[in-house]
């Protein structure tokens, strides 16, 4: 079939890490996005003064680098692991006594879709307090996109494909872009459905009553509150740091 914009990028979603091998080929960067709260706090902890976040898929990982003394912060279910001082509540990562220092960081799903990523791509993280700051950088790259959505234990959830979709949408009204997938063009439509009050429109999705369960409910907020950030974490040699514009290409 012919393709009748052969010149533009393409920038397409990946609504879950399980279906990562069915849309990673042909892309050059990949977007890790894990709204609530895993890109958020690695977007915060960097933005904040951290120098470097390895993200490790495992809690057997994180107990070996906390006994090499590492900084080590550990997450399942929503809540932070026993054993571990946090987890990835965003506001984790405003701690004064992380700056300059290396962290370790392993969670349910965004650290997952991160290693995942990383085996064949360029991988950077995405997260709605980044979100115009992603926008412009992947503008600028002129690469072929793919957003991968962290989702909840490999399955599709709502925040992250909303901003998935905000991303799109940022790239495709630059006419430098197109899609073809039907999970692209949904996400667009769910997060023009969700722009004018995240809040609202999220308030029942999977893991955001998860969170208020338990009594998280700041951090939701922090989490769906856009372009707290200009920060664009990328990763380099098995850990994320703050991406550097004079560097980027």
């Amino acid at each position: 079939m012919k393709d009748d914009f052969p010149d533009k990028k393409r920038v397409e979603v990946c609504p879950s890490p399980k279906q990562f091998e069915l849309y990673q080929w042909d892309f050059d960067i990949v977007v890790a996005i894990d709204v609530l709260r895993a890109t958020t706090a690695i977007c915060t902890g960097l933005d904040f003064g951290v120098k470097k976040i390895i993200p490790v898929s495992t809690l057997e990982e994180a107990f070996e680098y906390r006994r090499k003394g590492y900084i080590v912060g550990a997450e399942r279910n929503g809540e932070i692991v026993e054993g571990f001082a946090f987890g990835n509540s965003p506001f984790s990562y405003m701690n004064k006594a992380f700056k300059g220092k290396t962290l370790v960081l392993t969670t349910t799903n965004g650290t997952r879709a991160i290693n995942l990523a990383s085996k064949t791509h360029t991988v950077v993280v995405g997260a709605l307090v980044n979100l115009d700051a992603i926008i412009q950088w992947l503008i600028e790259q002129d690469r072929n996109v793919l957003l991968l959505c962290s989702g909840w234990k490999d399955k599709f959830n709502l925040e992250d494909t909303v901003c998935a979709g905000a991303i799109t949408e940022g790239l495709l009204a630059t006419n430098k872009f197109k899609s073809d997938e039907d999970s692209t063009i949904s996400a667009m439509f769910l997060y023009q459905s969700a722009r004018d009050n995240y809040f609202s429109f999220l308030k029942h999705s999977s893991h955001r009553r998860r969170l208020k369960r338990l009594n998280l409910n700041e951090d939701i907020k922090y989490c769906l509150t856009p372009n707290q950030t200009d920060i664009i974490p990328i990763l380099r040699n098995g850990a994320l740091e703050k991406l550097e514009r004079d560097d980027s290409k």
